[in-house]
């Protein structure tokens, strides 16, 4: 979701900096502000009791996160970290729901943005729940491609690493590698210059 930028000042938003590593908020803090992307790159992960990262999503310019979790009294289930220095916009929780108030077109938008992402986490999951890598590696370069307009074959380039993907599937690098050479091989991707065109 994007929301226009001078419409978001004029309920107090601010504008926040950060270096590439430094985290945003924390899993168990508490949700305090809607986040929107104006440059940059930000994970949400978390990591299970043995250390291994879970990448929930990777986003980018003119995307926002934490609004799902704005309608809840809860805490935030994971944290988000800068992959890039990052320029964000942020307007603290009552701010962004008097807003919606006023703009009930947004809250309409944001239906359809929530729902889109919720559609695409059910098939994530049952994507997970394969056994089989290429599912799972099929099923997350479909959401990717979902956010891009083009329709051609193998004119999505996949802006993750090897292991960024592995941590969103939940497999090792190593099976991700030999998954992305068979699916080169069968004619479902090609790499080119280690950058995966799908």
């Amino acid at each position: 979701m994007n929301i226009e930028e001078s419409l978001l000042y004029s309920f107090g938003a601010e504008t926040k900096f950060f270096k590439k590593g430094e985290v945003i908020f924390r899993e168990g803090d508490q949700v305090l502000y809607y986040f929107q992307i104006v440059e940059g790159k930000i994970k949400l992960n978390n990591y299970n009791e043995e250390g291994k990262e879970f990448i929930h999503n990777i986003l980018g310019k003119n995307q926002s996160f934490g609004d799902s979790l704005i309608f809840l009294d809860k805490q935030y289930p994971m944290n988000a970290t800068c992959l890039s220095p990052t320029e964000l916009i942020r307007l603290p929780k009552n701010s962004f729901l008097e807003m919606l108030e006023k703009n009930p077109d947004i809250s309409i938008e944001m239906n359809h943005c929530l729902s889109q992402r919720l559609y695409y986490k059910m098939v994530m999951i049952q994507n997970m729940a394969s056994s089989n890598p290429a599912v799972r590696l099929k099923g997350l370069l479909n959401y990717l491609r979902s956010f891009h307009h083009d329709d051609c074959d193998h004119c999505f380039s996949v802006e993750l690493t090897r292991q960024q993907i592995a941590n969103l599937v939940g497999l090792r690098v190593e099976t991700v590698i030999r998954a992305l050479k068979k699916m080169e091989q069968e004619g479902v991707i090609k790499i080119h210059n280690r950058k995966i065109l799908y």
